[in-house]
């Protein structure tokens, strides 16, 4: 059986900012005013990088009067974990397995 890996997950958290929001979510829920604070990017950039982890699963929100927290969810990056794990074990499982040349 083959381990796949999500690419799509893969390209929302390859970008530079988002992961830099993804490692600060992480730590704590911060709201948007937090997280243009901490990595000095401008709030439409930053709310459009928001948008994409919002929408691929990664940060969940909670309205707080005019703010809204995000927060991060832990369960989709085990889940990429994961999927990288088995493709590790898969790696060592067949180590020494190499297909001939013709």
């Amino acid at each position: 059986m083959l381990t796949s890996v999500d690419t799509e997950l893969l390209k929302v958290l390859a970008d530079p900012l988002r992961l830099q929001i993804v490692t600060l979510l992480a730590r704590e829920t911060l709201c948007t005013t937090h997280l243009v604070e901490e990595t000095g990017a401008r709030q439409t950039n930053l709310s459009n990088h928001l948008k994409v982890l919002r929408e691929a699963g990664v940060v969940e929100t909670e309205p707080c009067g005019r703010f809204t927290y995000y927060r991060l969810r832990p369960d989709v990056i085990e889940q990429l974990a994961g999927q990288f794990a088995g493709l590790a074990a898969t790696a060592r499982a067949h180590a020494d397995s190499k297909r001939s040349c013709p």
